[in-house]
């Protein structure tokens, strides 16, 4: 019972999102997107919570599930707050959201051009003070065991191709978007087939 309980408030949410929720990180967020949202997956607890929630993701079938889904919360506009659309193209104002969340979309990336067009766009919707969550892949901790293809993609041991982020890109993507960490840097290690690396940015608000 304990467990359905469990899914029942969180659903199949990033268990990484969810140490964020639980520490209280994002009590004041309000308006939140999720850039890359599939099905809604990490969207249950904050639909439930009255939050405004918004998601975009290139497949349709997924945004139409979603829809549905979402059309029992009164505070949302399925057909306004869920759109199909490219990351790097998002239809909102700048400095729109509290909270902005990006769950295994940044790896998708073509290239460092791509990667940077993607995360500009999602930190160009975000308010000064606001917060960025990410997951992606990395090359942390598995560095000789990936195989470089060119433009910042790696075959990884399980045998999927990525775009890999490293610590060091990541601090230097950090001060080069005006954010801060509010955590660690933290990279869990898939018994050496893949590494997933939580990267969380708080917008800096100008003085």
């Amino acid at each position: 019972m304990r467990k359905q309980h469990i899914k029942d408030t969180f659903g199949s949410i990033d268990i990484y999102l969810l140490d964020q929720i639980l520490k209280g990180t994002y009590d004041e967020c309000d308006m939140i997107l999720d850039a890359g949202c599939g099905t809604g997956r990490n969207l249950l607890y904050a639909l439930k919570s009255g939050a405004k929630v918004f998601g975009v993701d290139q497949n349709p079938e997924a945004i139409a599930q979603l829809r549905l889904f979402a059309s029992s919360f009164p505070q949302v506009d399925p057909e306004e707050n869920f759109k199909v659309v490219s990351v790097e193209e998002l239809p909102f104002e700048s400095e729109t959201f509290d909270l902005v969340i990006s769950s295994a979309v940044l790896h998708f990336a073509e290239n460092m051009n791509h990667f940077e067009a993607m995360l500009n766009s999602m930190w160009n919707v975000l308010k000064p003070g606001g917060y960025f969550f990410c997951r992606l892949a990395s090359e942390i901790g598995i560095e000789s065991l990936v195989r470089f293809v060119g433009n910042g993609r790696y075959i990884l041991p399980d045998g999927s191709e990525r775009f890999l982020v490293n610590q060091e890109m990541l601090l230097r993507l950090t001060k080069k978007i005006g954010g801060e960490l509010h955590e660690p840097i933290k990279t869990t290690n898939v018994q050496n087939l893949r590494s997933m690396t939580t990267w969380c940015v708080r917008k800096i608000k100008s003085s």
